[in-house]
């Protein structure tokens, strides 16, 4: 009976699935540590809800997101890595080894973790979104903006990142519509200018999105409020083939953050170049740590130096 409800001891977890997650696998597994990758609930991470993936090295042709995921997947596995499906839903980060909690019951131990639990963009939460999400809805202008060439779309929100998307899909588009709730930019004076010295750029200031239409084969335009409570309150329709959020991500480290330092978004501070946390032996990587570039390779190199942190650390635990 005792055996049945022996903790498992693990010399190293990484959390989440995502290009993070997996890359840390690889390089972990490699150096044989064993490693457990606990999936989360959407396996495969944000990746698996974009359609086509060009600009990841090794895929000339291009591939899908759910594909390329699977791929990072098979090649985990292939040196070793224990991939389960389940979710971290509490840790205990307060001495050595490091305790966490799997769906509620089962408790695991570790040596090193490494968390790559990624950040969720956020949604204004109308139907239609969900409905058009691959279709014409996309929260990434640099992962997808490509795809509307020549076309119409719209940007939603008033800060800087909104005005990054907007600019950089101006060079790929016809024209571009700046959705912005407020009467106001939020952004730098410097990034308002590009702005509005950028011809194809119309910003709609004090407009709400209401909703998405479209067919079966994409989205086709939004519907907008004017002035929302007020006398000139009025509706207005705009032909549009892609829809772009912008009004920020939220990470996925609540369950860490009694722990590990994170910042006033809640995004995990790392140690200068490293992936180290303040706490020893707890490494963070991807978009749970990174509110700046935000891109599948991006996130797959820092679970590299993960995966080699981790390594570092085990290596000098295990030597003492």
């Amino acid at each position: 009976m005792a055996e049945e409800n022996a903790i498992e001891r693990i010399r190293c977890v990484i959390i989440g699935s995502g290009p993070a997650g997996y890359t840390a696998a690889i390089y972990a597994a490699r150096a044989n540590l064993k490693p457990v990758l606990y999936t989360g609930l959407q396996m495969g991470g944000q990746l698996t809800t974009t359609t086509e993936v060009e600009n990841f090295p090794g895929y000339p042709e291009g591939v899908t997101g759910p594909v390329m995921m699977e791929d990072m997947r098979k090649q985990a596995e292939r040196f070793g890595t224990d991939i389960r499906f389940g979710i971290v839903t509490a840790v205990d980060f307060s001495g050595h080894p490091h305790k966490l909690t799997i769906d509620d019951c089962k408790q695991i131990e570790a040596d090193a973790v490494i968390i790559a639990t990624g950040a969720s963009a956020k949604y204004l939460g109308l139907p239609t979104e969900e409905k058009f999400r691959g279709l014409g809805v996309s929260a990434c202008a640099t992962c997808d903006g490509f795809f509307y060439r020549g076309k119409d779309v719209a940007v939603v929100g008033g800060g800087d990142t909104a005005c990054e998307e907007a600019t950089y899909l101006a060079g790929l588009c016809r024209k571009v519509y700046l959705i912005v709730r407020k009467n106001y930019l939020r952004a730098s004076k410097a990034m308002q200018q590009r702005v509005f010295n950028t011809e194809n750029i119309e910003v709609l200031f004090e407009h709400n999105t209401l909703e998405l239409y479209g067919s079966d084969m994409g989205l086709e335009g939004a519907r907008l409020l004017y002035r929302k409570g007020e006398p000139e309150e009025c509706e207005k329709d705009i032909k549009i083939d892609g829809f772009f959020l912008a009004i920020g991500h939220h990470p996925n480290s609540e369950v860490f953050s009694k722990y590990v330092k994170v910042d006033e978004q809640g995004y995990i501070i790392t140690e200068g170049a490293s992936t180290r946390t303040n706490v020893p032996g707890v490494f963070a990587a991807g978009d749970i740590m990174d509110p700046v570039y935000r891109q599948g390779i991006a996130a797959a190199g820092s679970g590299c130096r993960a995966a080699i942190d981790a390594e570092r650390y085990i290596g000098e635990l295990e030597s003492k």
